[in-house]
């Protein structure tokens, strides 16, 4: 008899045991969930463009949530959370694709537009352009130096830390093809710089990736890409101190290097 209270009693031990394990999961799945559907419910992104997923999910965590307050439902428990966690990440991914969609749609419209532009420029007298756009360019390009004359684009052509161009560069930018496109023996070397905030891997990227972008326009508007030569330098060789807002903006920039009339360019840095 004393046996079998010894017995029963570890099995209740063993049995308490196993469900406690099983509601630590439950409990870590459910929170996770819960993380997972914060985040995508707070994307105002995520919500334009996968509300049907978003929804599915906060279900799917709703269900997790009231199946936890039974005994033994562990197993329900984390189903649910698991298919609310994934709902959440099928979200995520359809508002990437959606965002990347609408961004490749405005970059290849913008294009289109840049390219009718050029198109209908071409209708002036050659020469009268071609002298007209060396007055802008040169007035433009205030800097004469050992490694050629340097135009300077400053900071307000891209939003902070992004390396997208914005519309506001479309003109300078437009010139400096037309420019290109009637001296086809000149090359450029695109520089990029950023001011001293933020680590020097990283500044070192977004300086190479602004270049890269103006050299990328360039290229999407018809000069070879073998007469543009892009460099990132991030937070060398500064214009201004990085003290003030002032001197940060002058120290973000990108800046084109033109060569000489027989294409020869100036050392790099």
């Amino acid at each position: 008899m004393k046996q079998s209270h010894v017995f029963g009693g570890l099995l209740l031990v063993s049995l308490a045991s196993l469900y406690g394990c099983a509601g630590q999961r439950s409990e870590a799945a459910l929170e996770q969930a819960s993380n997972d559907f914060q985040t995508v419910k707070e994307d105002a992104n995520v919500l334009r463009a996968a509300p049907r997923d978003v929804i599915r999910a906060g279900e799917s965590l709703a269900r997790a949530d009231r199946l936890s307050s039974y005994w033994g439902s562990g197993e329900d428990v984390q189903h649910y959370a698991y298919l609310s966690q994934r709902y959440s990440a099928i979200a995520r991914e359809h508002s990437n694709q959606v965002l990347n969609e609408e961004r490749a749609a405005k970059l290849e419209l913008e294009r289109q537009r840049l390219q009718l532009a050029l198109r209908e420029s071409k209708l002036l007298s050659v020469q009268q352009q071609g002298k007209w756009l060396e007055e802008q360019i040169m007035a433009m390009a205030t800097t004469q130096t050992d490694r050629g004359l340097v135009m300077t684009l400053g900071d307000v052509l891209f939003d902070t830390g992004e390396a997208e161009l914005k519309n506001s560069a479309n003109r300078i930018v437009l010139k400096i093809v037309q420019f290109l496109q009637l001296n086809p023996k000149r090359v450029v070397r695109i520089e990029g710089y950023t001011d001293s905030t933020g680590g020097k891997q990283e500044n070192l990227k977004l300086s190479r990736d602004r270049a890269q972008a103006v050299a990328d326009v360039l290229v999407d508007l018809g000069i070879d890409d073998k007469r543009i030569q892009v460099e990132g330098y991030g937070d060398e060789f500064p214009v201004d101190v990085n003290a003030s807002e002032r001197g940060r903006a002058q120290n973000r920039r990108v800046e084109i290097v033109f060569s000489d009339e027989k294409g020869q360019l100036g050392a790099a840095r």
